[in-house]
């Protein structure tokens, strides 16, 4: 090792030392009931998990569409909007976010409310699960990548959740139809 590349790791460590300083009193001015850190490790993972997929499609020799159809963009929207509600929300679902979570309290039909529990990635992962927002960002991306990696399959389990979506407005609908009738017997 010369003086050169000695002096060189050493002002490397410092950079890195003087980073993760930083960065701890950043985090702790920010409100240490967050983790600024467990989110960066979330945008990590989606950047990482958004890699994985276009890799796949390099290695696959599979094309980005030329367009996409406006279907697509209708149904995508309604499978997402679906499919993040059954991950984060639905009663059926409750024994996968357990680990990270605990029941709060009885949300709309078939739902309940959970809060994230624990610290660190553990509470990071419990707080992107019982979030449809968050969950949507991972949903929609792996419906456009499929739409490039499998279409036909893709396009098939986003119907599958649309309609699902579109039963749950009709029970929905029902529900409330019945209550206001209800309402105006009594």
């Amino acid at each position: 090792m010369t003086a050169e590349t000695g002096t060189a790791g050493q002002a490397d460590q410092t950079w890195g030392r003087r980073l993760a300083t930083a960065a701890r009193r950043q985090s702790q001015a920010y409100g240490p009931e967050r983790s600024l850190r467990g989110y960066l490790g979330a945008i990590a993972a989606f950047a990482a998990y958004s890699v994985a997929l276009a890799a796949t499609a390099r290695a696959t020799g599979r094309r980005l569409p030329g367009r996409i159809e406006p279907l697509d963009l209708v149904v995508g929207a309604a499978a997402t909007f679906r499919f993040s509600k059954l991950v984060s929300r639905n009663s059926v679902t409750s024994p996968l976010r357990a680990p990270f979570t605990q029941y709060a309290a009885p949300g709309g039909p078939a739902e309940t409310l959970e809060e994230a529990r624990g610290s660190g990635a553990r509470r990071v992962i419990g707080e992107l699960i019982t979030c449809p927002f968050c969950v949507s960002v991972w949903a929609a991306a792996t419906y456009t990548a499929g739409l490039a990696l499998c279409p036909k399959a893709t396009r098939l389990g986003a119907t599958g959740l649309t309609v699902l979506a579109g039963a749950d407005l009709l029970q929905l609908s029902s529900t409330i139809l019945t209550d206001a009738a209800t309402r105006e017997r009594d």
